[in-house]
């Protein structure tokens, strides 16, 4: 069964929120979930785009409570 993880890089700026998805997903398998809690607008960019450019599927963006949290299923 695929895991679900959350990375709360809340307070960090660019680019450490795609920094630790990008060392978190390495470690991963293939289908495991990961939730990133970014109070930094710039990664509602910058995950997406890395995301689509390494073919992993990303599953929603949505504000909640002044941070944004960003949800991206690994696919290869």
């Amino acid at each position: 069964m695929p895991d679900q993880r959350m990375i709360d890089a809340r307070g960090a700026f660019c680019p450490q929120p795609l920094d630790e998805l990008v060392a978190a997903i390495s470690h991963a398998d293939i289908g495991d979930v990961f939730e990133v809690l970014s109070s930094d607008k710039g990664a509602t960019n910058d995950i997406p785009t890395w995301a689509r450019k390494c073919g992993h599927e990303l599953l929603g963006m949505e504000e909640v409570r002044g941070y944004w949290s960003i949800r991206v299923r690994k696919s290869k």
